[in-house]
């Protein structure tokens, strides 16, 4: 069992490495001076297991490209097998056709990985499970769920908060947490007039005097999760807590955050955090490194993966 890795979260796969107890082999992932991506391994890698570790996060192509160049660079290096560990899978927003004459661009990632000769995946919370069908090899899509339930107990223990769903979509997400839990379930019910622009129209559920946990997959703009929040406090809500896997938080989502009603939010390393977000008093950053070591850990011993839920 090997690691590589490109550029796209290194205190993720120092943090991976430390728990499996490996150091990833010895590569170069660099740029020519027209920035092609160029990537060199400098130990024999010739019949080990491979796991190339990369989020395809900002900047979205640049990280894909070295994703695909580090699987191509082992493939002819003759590596038995090849996984590619994906924290955050991009392009995942892209599942569907959303109007005439647009791609399905998360299948056409699904494709360029599997022709680079990637044999599996490995990735954390896919926007939109049925991605997985995307790719003609195995893939597993693990869940940030117990990191985040371990992170809810030992912040809000006591406090029997209620779990809220941001929008309708996300219904089946808020239920797991609310069983694991063992606590109540809210909606917001939301309408979306444009892309990037959501309104709050409304709360099924009573949360009067209770507490909430808004939780969500991604969050990149902020402005549903911050909307969210100032519709719960206006309904009798205590407080208002946000817990997402994937922290995309483009343009001004953090400060959008910081001036916020939230208490707190909290997301996972999938993507390296920015110096802006561990400047900002109601961000926190937890770990999905053991979770993710784990699985890769089982993977390589031909273990079950799923029993990790159980």
């Amino acid at each position: 069992m090997r690691l590589i890795t490109g550029n796209s979260n290194r205190p993720l796969v120092d943090a991976i490495s430390a728990h499996l107890g490996l150091v990833p082999v010895n590569a170069d992932v660099r740029r020519f001076a027209d920035d092609e991506v160029f990537v060199e391994i400098h130990e024999n890698v010739r019949g080990e297991d491979m796991f190339v570790i990369q989020s395809t996060s900002a900047p979205a192509n640049d990280n894909l490209m070295e994703l695909l160049i580090m699987i191509d660079a082992l493939r002819r290096a003759s590596a038995r097998r090849i996984t590619a560990v994906i924290p955050y899978f991009g392009y995942a927003r892209q599942d569907r056709k959303v109007g005439p004459r647009t791609p399905i661009s998360a299948k056409l990632v699904a494709n360029l990985i599997t022709e680079a000769g990637a044999n599996r995946v490995l990735t954390v919370d896919l926007h939109a499970g049925q991605i997985q069908g995307f790719f003609d090899i195995p893939t597993d899509n693990l869940f940030a769920m117990p990191v985040i339930v371990k992170d809810i107990e030992a912040h809000l223990g006591g406090k029997e908060p209620m779990v809220v769903s941001p929008d309708v979509g996300g219904v089946v997400r808020a239920r797991a947490l609310a069983r694991r839990l063992g606590t109540d379930l809210a909606i917001v019910d939301k309408r979306r007039e444009k892309a990037g622009v959501s309104e709050v129209m409304n709360i099924i559920g009573d949360v009067e005097g209770r507490p909430c946990i808004l939780i969500d997959d991604i969050v990149d703009s902020g402005g549903t999760l911050c909307n969210a929040a100032e519709a719960l406090l206006k309904n009798g809500a205590t407080e208002v807590y946000a817990y997402c896997t994937h922290g995309v938080l483009s343009g001004k989502a953090v400060d959008r955050i910081a001036g916020s009603k939230l208490k707190s939010m909290v997301v996972t390393d999938s993507i390296e955090p920015t110096p802006l977000m561990k400047t900002c008093a109601n961000l926190r950053t937890i770990s999905i490194a053991p979770l993710l070591g784990e699985a890769m850990r089982r993977i390589n011993n031909e273990a079950s993966v799923s029993s990790l839920f159980d």
